[in-house]
């Protein structure tokens, strides 16, 4: 399948690689086809392209790639709507906001990761409420 994209222009992809977001990207209700992009193998930063939307990109990143502290609990409604039934098909990604001026500036949005049921191909936006975490946490150090 061929997908026009702003960012990359013409991507052709795998049907089976489109994930249904059951429970939308915050703010983005309306969109629920998603692919993951890789556009520079071995980086650690791929892209959540919408196949409804040509110009909506998301930079994305995974934590556990990163020494960071990080751990995601799941409810029981979030693992019923993903129907997940092995922890191990999961994938959790999480939104970064590169600056163009100044990319050491990155932020990664851990409050509400990505979560990605590898199985079946549904995914949704969670928010961790209590869990401390922030919308906007440095990926690089001050210097």
């Amino acid at each position: 399948m061929i997908i026009n994209t702003v960012r990359f222009g013409e991507v052709d992809i795998d049907e089976n690689r489109i994930f249904d977001f059951v429970m939308p990207v915050i703010g983005f209700n309306e969109l629920t086809k998603f692919v993951i992009l890789e556009p520079n193998e071995g980086t650690l930063f791929k892209w959540l392209q919408s196949t409804e939307d040509p110009s909506l990109a998301f930079p994305i990143i995974s934590v556990a790639s990163l020494d960071y502290d990080y751990s995601v609990d799941l409810s029981d409604n979030v693992i019923n709507v993903l129907e997940i039934s092995n922890p191990e098909s999961l994938l959790v990604m999480n939104i970064t906001s590169i600056p163009q001026d100044n990319p050491r500036g990155t932020t990664i949005n851990l409050l509400a990761p990505l979560i990605f049921n590898l199985d079946n191909q549904k995914a949704g936006q969670i928010v961790l409420s209590g869990s401390g975490y922030d919308i906007s946490y440095p990926m690089f150090k001050k210097d």
